[in-house]
């Protein structure tokens, strides 16, 4: 089942289109990761699927159950304010805001807090301060209260800005254990290798075009041979290694 369907989308800002005729899906158990260029649309097509802005034209539906107010959500870092005053357990308890419905947390929604930070590893962190953790502290905070927004599907924007080589690589390994776990996820990289090494599906955005399909097609493809440096790992390649340098 299809959790968001984009068909023939033009998006951009005040008169300039920054994409068009761009048809994708999103289906349940998906990994897909968007890479591109700066200023291929990235970050637009970001905020269609959240519907902060809307198309100048196409569509985007969501499917299955999904809604717009249930997707997770964690945005760049440099777009967090990382000197909350605020202790770990209550940033990640505001992720569930969106289920609020009386003027104070309910049972359920404080045991949504405390199960996504045992989920994500952070449960020992209840009481610290958020500004005094470190960047991939901090990263793994904000993914628990993303979580308490969804179950479904997570849009993580550019996640691993600002982390060094082993807190970016336990993040990833954190978010591949999550979409094992059963939560869709799409996200915004500018690291198309890690992209590949992760991800099921690729949305490649360009000036004269875009590639969409599974990791596997897309290292076959011509984006793939022209940005990646990298042997497909599939079983088919390894068998007949030396006929395909990517």
């Amino acid at each position: 089942m299809s959790y968001i369907i984009c068909e023939k989308l033009k998006m951009g800002y005040e008169g300039t289109d920054v994409f068009e005729n761009l048809s994708f899906a999103v289906n349940k158990g998906d990994y897909l990761c968007i890479v591109g260029e700066n200023g291929s649309g990235k970050s637009t097509l970001m905020k269609g699927l959240l519907g902060l802005i809307n198309p100048i034209s196409g569509t985007i539906e969501y499917g299955d159950g999904l809604e717009k107010k249930y997707i997770g959500y964690l945005p760049q870092q440099n777009d967090i304010q990382s000197d909350f005053p605020s202790s770990v357990y209550e940033v990640v308890l505001s992720g569930t805001l969106n289920r609020r419905k009386l003027p104070f947390y309910s049972k359920e929604q404080k045991k949504s807090a405390l199960d996504n930070m045992e989920k994500v590893g952070i449960l020992d962190l209840k009481n610290k301060c958020f500004q005094e953790l470190s960047g991939g502290q901090q990263q793994r905070v904000l993914l628990a209260r993303a979580l308490c927004a969804t179950s479904k599907l997570l849009i993580l924007d550019e996640p691993i800005t600002g982390l060094d080589p082993l807190a970016s690589q336990d993040f990833y390994d954190l978010v591949a254990d999550l979409n094992k776990g059963g939560i869709t996820i799409v996200m915004v990289s500018h690291d198309i290798t890690s992209a590949v090494n992760h991800a099921s599906h690729i949305l490649h955005l360009a000036g004269d075009g875009y590639f969409y399909g599974t990791t596997h097609r897309y290292m076959h493809s011509n984006y793939g041979e022209k940005f990646l440096i990298t042997n497909c790992p599939c079983d088919d390649c390894r068998s007949n290694r030396g006929g395909i340098r990517l």
